[in-house]
């Protein structure tokens, strides 16, 4: 009854409000000055057709998902209520996405859903994953400039998995550098699948190192689901990033994530009882330092975990995701991960 009654209350407020984010955060900052960069799983946003090249039969009509025309639509407009829920009335003005099929349902999202009403664009391209998953980036025009992309393949004998995406945009006058990941799973086993993680956060450091090299001091915002915990050897070792806060360097790579975060869950997804925090967002020192321009505060990661995303977890106790599948059983909820942001606010 609490969660239907969250979820009533949360959809009619999404419907009927189309007010901007207040006129002032939490830290008094104007909403001019501060913008709001999500990321978020979105568990397996497939349309309804067969695709010859990839494995994306389960998710069709005959599959053994039963994946409808129906439910599709459910899910398109589940992930348009939290992006606008996430953006406090006012969407992000950064998303960045992962497990999305292809362009077309990114089309559908912003285009045959209310989201319709801002002004996104889509940066994405098909990787090479045998699912035929890929990450993806919407942006809002009227808050963002976008100047380039590229997609980075991660290379590894026998490894087919989503691509690194990289975007650079103005936003105001500064000019930031995003990076999107969706890193190998670990659904044949932790230490077994370990490599190919290793091998995408070499790929991602290569990228960061590009970035430095080709850049004064550039403030680099690195965003995904890396199937690791923040202080796993992936992202400690292989793309160095520091787990502790103060005394940031320009060059630096520092994790959000470890940082308190406000919210119902420990974590962005729940395996067997256990909470996890694959979803991330990790900045360079420049957007710590607080210098002048755009800055990210040490405690402004957040997980978004609102009641209508969560449901009860009835076998060991308190919430988990309100997600779409649980196995084959379908239940028409949101992701299995929650989404997670942060404010970068002028100073």
């Amino acid at each position: 009854m609490l969660f239907s009654l969250a979820l009533s209350v949360m959809i009619s407020g999404i419907m009927t409000c189309a007010s901007p984010r207040a006129d002032q955060s939490a830290s008094g900052e104007s909403e001019d000055r501060m913008y709001r960069i999500m990321f978020y799983n979105t568990e397996n946003f497939f349309d309804t057709f067969d695709d010859s090249l990839t494995l994306d039969e389960d998710f069709t009509p005959p599959g053994k998902m039963h994946w409808t025309y129906q439910r599709y639509l459910t899910k398109l407009r589940n992930l348009y209520k939290v992006i606008v829920a996430a953006g406090a009335w006012s969407p992000p003005d950064i998303i960045g996405l992962c497990e999305v099929e292809n362009r077309q349902v990114l089309e559908d999202l912003i285009h045959d859903t209310p989201l319709s009403r801002y002004s996104y664009r889509i940066v994405h391209k098909d990787s090479p994953d045998k699912r035929g998953i890929d990450v993806a980036l919407l942006y809002n025009t009227h808050r963002v400039r976008y100047l380039e992309s590229k997609f980075c393949t991660v290379k590894k004998p026998g490894l087919l998995t989503r691509d690194i995406l990289y975007c650079k945009a103005l936003l105001g006058p500064d000019t930031c550098h995003f990076l999107v990941n969706h890193w190998p799973s670990r659904s044949e086993g932790q230490i077994e699948t370990e490599p190919d993680r290793f091998a995408a956060a070499k790929r991602l450091r290569l990228l960061v190192d590009s970035v430095f090299a080709h850049h004064t001091s550039p403030k680099v915002l690195i965003m995904g689901d890396f199937n690791d915990e923040p202080a796993d050897e992936s992202l400690v070792n292989h793309l160095q990033v520091e787990t502790v806060l103060n005394n940031p360097r320009h060059s630096g790579l520092y994790n959000l994530t470890v940082a308190p975060s406000a919210g119902t869950a420990r974590g962005t997804l729940k395996y067997q009882g256990r909470w996890n925090s694959f979803d991330q967002i990790i900045v360079s020192g420049s957007l710590l330092l607080r210098t002048k321009g755009l800055a990210a505060d040490t405690n402004g990661y957040r997980i978004f975990s609102e009641l209508f995303l969560l449901t009860e977890d009835k076998r060991y106790n308190g919430f988990k995701p309100n997600r779409t599948y649980s196995g084959f059983k379908y239940h028409g909820g949101f992701s299995d991960h929650l989404p997670v942001y942060v404010d970068l606010v002028y100073h």
